[in-house]
């Protein structure tokens, strides 16, 4: 089952791998998609798809990078729009102790906390919308975003793009079964890395 499944994503229509993943990341930033879907997982499979053929690696690249940035930027304006308010949404209040944290953050690093906080899941789907509400020049925002969504976009694509590269060798060694089952447990292995990242990170808050 995992294995049809992860065979027919990853050989789904160039256009349409495109698609998914930049519309994922581009969401989990503008609209708090991150809470439920973390664009890194998508972008991470663009990147196993841009190994085996499917798509070039440089357009993944591209589309992933440019979905940060632009999806950071309406975050950002969201939060410039809504104020405080947005701190009243539903989906935010379930998380007010780490919502104060990524608060505190940004109060302290400034711009840096916009960078910094796309490498950890929950900041990256909030970070955005509490920079617009904290007055921060979008001059400022736009710098930090920028560099932060090069840097994250490269590593996680390039991440997936390994992988692959993992899949192509068992494939000619064994396989096309069984390289779909390495594949899907090279891919599960960075899922529970990743989860195990967000435990760790609620941690001090649930403390």
């Amino acid at each position: 089952m995992l294995s049809n499944v992860v065979d027919q994503l990853l050989n789904a229509p160039a256009v349409w791998v495109l698609v998914v993943v930049g519309a994922i990341v581009f969401a989990e930033d503008a609209l708090f998609v991150g809470f439920i879907l973390p664009g890194e997982t998508v972008a991470i499979l663009g990147g196993v798809a841009a190994n085996r053929g499917h798509v070039p690696f440089w357009l993944v690249l591209a589309v992933v990078i440019a979905a940060a940035v632009i999806g950071d930027s309406v975050g950002f304006e969201v939060g410039r729009a809504l104020g405080p308010r947005i701190l009243r949404l539903r989906i935010l209040q379930r998380h007010s102790g780490r919502i104060d944290d990524a608060r505190d953050f940004l109060a302290r690093r400034g711009g840096w906390a916009v960078l910094l906080g796309r490498w950890v899941a929950f900041f990256r789907a909030v970070m955005p919308a509490l920079a617009g509400t904290s007055g921060m020049r979008y001059r400022t925002f736009l710098t930090f975003n920028l560099a932060g969504g090069i840097l994250w976009g490269s590593a996680v694509v390039t991440a997936g793009y390994l992988a692959g590269a993992s899949y192509t060798r068992v494939e000619q060694a064994i396989g096309k079964d069984s390289a779909l089952i390495v594949l899907g447990i090279v891919i599960i292995g960075l899922l529970i890395w990743h989860l195990r990242r967000r435990r760790a990170e609620r941690a001090p808050a649930d403390g």
